[in-house]
């Protein structure tokens, strides 16, 4: 049967209403984040694809990452509610300076207003806004550093201090500079700078919002419709470079690189007892074992008894409402005595020996401990843990020999040979 357009687009929409978000959002910065609303315009793109922006912005002009540290109006919004994300923007030449003023003018600001988004809820993820060059550089800063004299030097200067700062903050990056310099170099017709050649027209803006749309909600930017009264072609050129440049490539913004993953060891002990450990497993939180026989745990390190079975215990690591879930097949009870009496495997070879007695097989039955016996069951030569993979029988007298094998659960199986 083949769908009717009107159907098609209903169940488009429909599939989009299922996997609505939800984002509470703080945006801290200042003109660049006040100039055409860019909170309500993000909100705006994000409600066009079934996404709804919560949000609340504080952007006096001019302010600078130090101001933000300890502005009581900042603070107290910060303190208002448990963000999903807070947005931090510096002014919008001083991360371009010389790294020595970034560092004492910026960079522990960044710090401090981070540590104090966590200080409200340290599930709270920090996005950096990363912003623009000049139109064609900072003329008033060119003297005292001569990269800003070009956009492409304020840009990359940008570029670099932004990028620190959400590494070294574990924040997300909204690489809106990297967006404008794509549309800068392939459709130059888009204007995104206001009259100043500083600030971001409607299309700057715009192009500013689907960038946080993508970062924010992890979602293709192409789907939106709102076009914030621009030209269809314009916005359609503009998120389809937000795609390339960001959709596409979030793990580059830090977008994915925080999210919990699941790992673990065990050790198997006599009587099927099994110890788990999840200390292994990055960005989680909380752990929740299930042992695969109808019972569960938690915590990083577990302990858990077995009947006779074979068993798929899986772990479920969380943080911050993300999960990952890892599973190992374990055998906790397998290489019993009657198992191992039932398949009576060799070994050892050859069978009669003269010099040497030879070894197989030893790691796929969980020997850890063998013994080689006379007759009248005297221990002659043993081995722990560091077993070779043969064992020199040349000062031996004939006679006949038994090999005790004894694997890591306790379990013993013997295996007679004939020295000639």
């Amino acid at each position: 049967m083949t769908l009717k357009p009107t159907l098609l687009l209903l169940t488009f929409f429909l599939s989009l209403t299922l996997h609505s978000q939800t984002k509470s959002v703080l945006f801290i910065g200042n003109s660049y984040t006040g100039v055409n609303n860019l909170p309500q315009l993000t909100k705006d793109v994000a409600l066009s694809v079934g996404d709804t922006l919560l949000f609340d912005s504080h952007t006096p002009g001019g302010a600078q990452m130090q101001q933000h540290a300890s502005n009581a109006t900042a603070i107290q919004k910060i303190f208002s509610q448990p963000w999903d994300h807070v947005v931090l923007q510096a002014q919008s030449q001083e991360p371009s300076f010389g790294q020595a003023q970034v560092q004492q003018s910026v960079y522990p600001y960044a710090e401090i207003l981070c540590d104090t988004i966590r200080a409200n809820n340290s599930c709270t993820r920090p996005i950096f806004y990363r912003t623009w060059g000049r139109k064609n550089g900072d003329a008033g800063n060119c003297a005292v550093a001569p990269w800003l004299c070009t956009y492409e030097g304020m840009d990359s200067a940008l570029a670099f201090s932004y990028s620190k700062m959400a590494n070294d903050n574990d924040a997300f990056l909204s690489p809106v500079g990297d967006v404008w310099k794509y549309i800068r170099a392939n459709h130059p017709s888009i204007n995104l700078y206001a009259p100043d050649e500083s600030h971001p027209s409607l299309a700057g803006s715009y192009a500013t919002a689907c960038t946080f749309y993508a970062i924010i909600f992890q979602k293709d930017p192409t789907f939106i419709t709102h076009n914030a009264a621009l030209n269809a072609s314009d916005a359609q050129n503009i998120r389809a470079a937000v795609k390339l440049v960001v959709y596409d490539s979030l793990l580059n913004w830090n977008v994915g690189k925080f999210k919990p993953v699941a790992s673990f060891t065990y050790m198997q002990t006599a009587g099927c007892t099994v110890h788990f450990d999840a200390s292994s497993s990055i960005n989680a939180q909380s752990y929740v074992w299930n042992f695969g026989d109808g019972t569960i745990d938690t915590g990083v390190t577990v302990s858990h008894t077995y009947s006779s079975g074979t068993y798929t215990p899986t772990l479920v690591a969380s943080k911050c409402g993300q999960s990952d879930t890892s599973d190992f097949v374990v055998f906790p009870c397998t290489f019993s005595l009657n198992e191992l009496s039932t398949e009576k495997p060799n070994l050892i070879y050859p069978n009669p020996a003269q010099d040497m007695l030879n070894l197989e097989n030893l790691d796929k039955w969980g020997i850890t401990q063998i013994k080689v016996v006379d007759i009248q069951g005297k221990t002659i030569l043993t081995y722990i843990d560091d077993i070779p993979d043969s064992v020199d029988i040349s000062s031996l007298p004939k006679g006949t020999y038994s090999v005790q094998f004894i694997t890591k659960y306790g379990d013993w199986y013997s295996q007679t040979f004939v020295k000639e």
